[in-house]
């Protein structure tokens, strides 16, 4: 399992230059040896020594796994910095977690209350995925997100709480081209504000053509700075 590992990493790593490199340089990878040793201490009912591993392997990597947790093979914690992994977690093979994700639960259930996640899914960094959930094949989920509720094969999600955005997912996650859903709704809405506004604006000149001309000039100047700003928000600021 070990050589699936190594191999998984050389291969999605471009930084990665050799074994040798992966196995005393990449805290994934060194937090995983560890963990596939206090798993088996701890499927055996070893008290304590698997926990005291686990804490020792945070301490070094900065890696949470519990040692109940279970593994498949070719998983790549890529960086891995403040990872946690819940006891009842499950994550199938070849999966890809980046940096600060959560594979926790939301309370104290007893007994499976950590999600589980198929094969080839991407969790991109920090995203949250709590609960006794089922994370399909082939699923990607966005940076930041947090994941709820289940989630079919093949399928993106992104937000708070996550969305599915996408089905027919390709082989990488490509976080540029994910969708913004909550600022696609945002402008639908704010195109629908200024068509009424542009009726209301019609309906005030039919009904009262004396108005002040500056007056409503003024008017419209606000309502165009305003709308700059709302199309900054939306367009990301320029970045």
């Amino acid at each position: 399992m070990l050589l699936t590992d190594l191999r998984t990493i050389s291969e999605r790593d471009p930084a990665a230059r050799n074994w040798l490199e992966i196995i005393f340089c990449y805290p994934g990878v060194q937090a995983l040896m560890l963990h596939r040793l206090t798993h088996w201490l701890y499927k055996i009912g070893i008290p304590f020594i698997p926990r005291f591993i686990s804490t020792i392997s945070r301490f070094l990597t900065g890696i949470e796994i519990h040692p109940g947790a279970r593994i498949g093979k070719g998983v790549f914690i890529d960086h891995g910095m403040g990872v946690v992994i819940g006891e009842t977690a499950i994550v199938g093979d070849y999966a890809l977690i980046y940096q600060g994700v959560t594979l926790g639960g939301t309370g104290k259930e007893i007994g499976k209350r950590h999600p589980t996640l198929g094969e080839n899914v991407v969790v991109g960094a920090g995203a949250k995925v709590l609960g006794n959930i089922q994370i399909g094949h082939n699923v990607r989920i966005g940076a930041g997100s947090v994941v709820l509720r289940d989630v079919p094969s093949n399928t993106t999600v992104v937000g708070v709480p996550g969305r599915l955005i996408r089905a027919d997912n390709t082989d990488v996650l490509a976080h540029g081209k994910i969708r913004d859903v909550e600022a696609e709704v945002i402008r639908a809405l704010f195109e629908r504000v200024k068509d009424l506004e542009k009726q209301v604006e019609q309906l005030e000149v039919d009904f009262h053509p004396s108005n002040n001309q500056v007056e409503l000039l003024h008017i419209q100047e606000t309502k165009t700075e305003s709308n700059l700003v709302i199309e900054e928000f939306l367009d990301g600021a320029g970045i």
